[in-house]
């Protein structure tokens, strides 16, 4: 891993590997004192997704996720050539760590819910995995910039919830992983 990374020729020094998505690597970076989220495309294959131009894909999908008015970090910066960017960084625990630690709280999955409404009214579905949740100040954040268009086996209620308490689905994943 680098220890410096450039976004529009502004460096950002690397602090630690944040996560592993299907579309890139997000890394908590800091600069002049303040903390990022810099997100670094990759082209890795994934079995289940197919992609098209996903720098593109990404400026796209968070101002379309922008107009619904769900909780999102801003997108503080984008660089096209290198394929990274910058968003605000959202501190706090993921759903995943809170239910692993049994520190759920229902106000949470009343929020998902809200936000699942707004987001099916817009005709899409957001990725319901709990790493792609924190928490801040408790309010949940939908920290990825990914959707899809509306499937209802997709939704929350059908597939997301599944993953939102220790379910054995939840079980499952947390011994693979």
């Amino acid at each position: 891993m680098q220890n410096v990374m450039n976004v529009n020729q502004i460096e950002y020094k690397i602090v630690k590997l944040l996560g592993h998505g299907k579309g890139g690597y997000s890394y908590l970076a800091e600069r002049d004192g303040k903390f990022y989220v810099l997100k670094q495309i990759h082209h890795e294959p994934c079995e289940y997704y197919s992609f098209g131009n996903k720098i593109e894909a990404e400026k796209n999908d968070y101002n379309r996720l922008l107009r619904t008015g769900i909780r999102i970090p801003k997108m503080l910066d984008i660089d096209i050539e290198n394929e990274r960017i910058i968003k605000e960084y959202i501190e706090g625990p993921t759903i995943y760590e809170l239910v692993k630690n049994d520190a759920m709280k229902d106000t949470y999955l009343v929020q998902v819910r809200e936000m699942a409404k707004v987001v099916y009214e817009s005709g899409l579905n957001i990725d319901y995995f709990p790493t792609n949740f924190i928490v801040q100040d408790d309010l949940i954040f939908y920290i990825d910039y990914e959707y899809n268009n509306y499937m209802e086996e997709w939704n929350f209620e059908n597939w997301g919830i599944k993953y939102w308490s220790k379910t054995p689905e939840f079980i499952e994943y947390m011994e693979q992983h």
